[in-house]
């Protein structure tokens, strides 16, 4: 039997284990693969889509637009396509936007949210703001492989090297100019007029020294979804999916009901 054919327009995507579904979102600038550390033990109770975001990865053949809006449609897409009415979404750093997009564009679609070390609007205050402007500029003039070691020496000390080495090829394999354009709607994101309107269960998790997302984010999350639970893992920086993966699972999985 031939195998159902896959849309030319539809995101590269795998899938592990069974059971509930369970939709991982990465963030910018890197691929479904940092989901790695956790994939397996997410799924021993779930079926697990990890799916490379348009521009990223194995989907940079998809063209722009790569708007928070048009990556949550390629989402609904990808969940028609498997046959997926309803799921758990779990969206890291800039992937946490796009879960906020894909839950209030298609709210059906999300049954429970997991929002960890990402924001509502990453331009909220005047560092932000200049490092914002700032990264294009960098991306372009070192490239992605130099761009990548900039940001593990700043940001992923608490990494051993080899893991450490690992982030940065994830990284360096992208395309700057996709990233750059990229980057630059990721930062025009903003949900905070629109976080109320979140009604599905949600789990806001956040690193205590996380220097590139801090915790003030979290907060305006927490504040802003009614109902919410936030969760901050001491210790931890940005990369604390790597460098806490069990404590990650954990909360995540209980909040799952695991």
């Amino acid at each position: 039997m031939n195998p159902v054919p896959v849309p030319s327009d539809l995101v590269y995507f795998t899938e592990r284990g069974s059971g509930p579904p369970l939709l991982l979102i990465h963030g910018l600038m890197i691929t479904g693969e940092m989901f790695e550390p956790v994939i397996e033990h997410l799924a021993a109770r779930h079926r697990v889509i990890v799916p490379d975001l348009r521009g990223h990865g194995r989907s940079r053949g998809l063209a722009p637009p790569y708007t928070a809006a048009q990556l949550a449609s390629d989402l609904s897409r990808l969940l028609d396509h498997l046959g997926i009415d309803s799921t758990a979404v779990l969206g890291y750093s800039q992937g946490g936007a796009i879960a906020q997009q894909l839950v209030l564009d298609h709210p059906r679609r999300c049954d429970h949210l997991v929002l960890a070390c990402t924001y509502a609007f990453n331009m909220a205050t005047f560092r932000e703001r200049i490092e914002g402007h700032l990264v294009p500029f960098l991306v372009l003039a070192l490239g992605m492989r130099r761009f990548a070691k900039l940001v593990a020496s700043q940001g992923l000390k608490q990494l051993a090297k080899e893991r450490a080495d690992w982030v940065v090829g994830l990284m360096a394999n992208q395309d700057d100019k996709l990233m750059v354009s990229a980057w630059r709607e990721a930062m025009a994101f903003d949900s905070r007029r629109r976080l109320a309107q979140i009604r599905c269960p949600t789990l806001v998790v956040a690193a205590s020294n996380d220097d590139a997302v801090p915790f003030h984010h979290a907060k305006m999350l927490h504040d802003g979804i009614t109902g919410s639970r936030l969760v901050m893992i001491d210790g931890a920086g940005h990369a604390l999916i790597w460098t806490h993966p069990d404590e990650f699972v954990r909360v995540t999985s209980e909040f799952l009901g695991g």
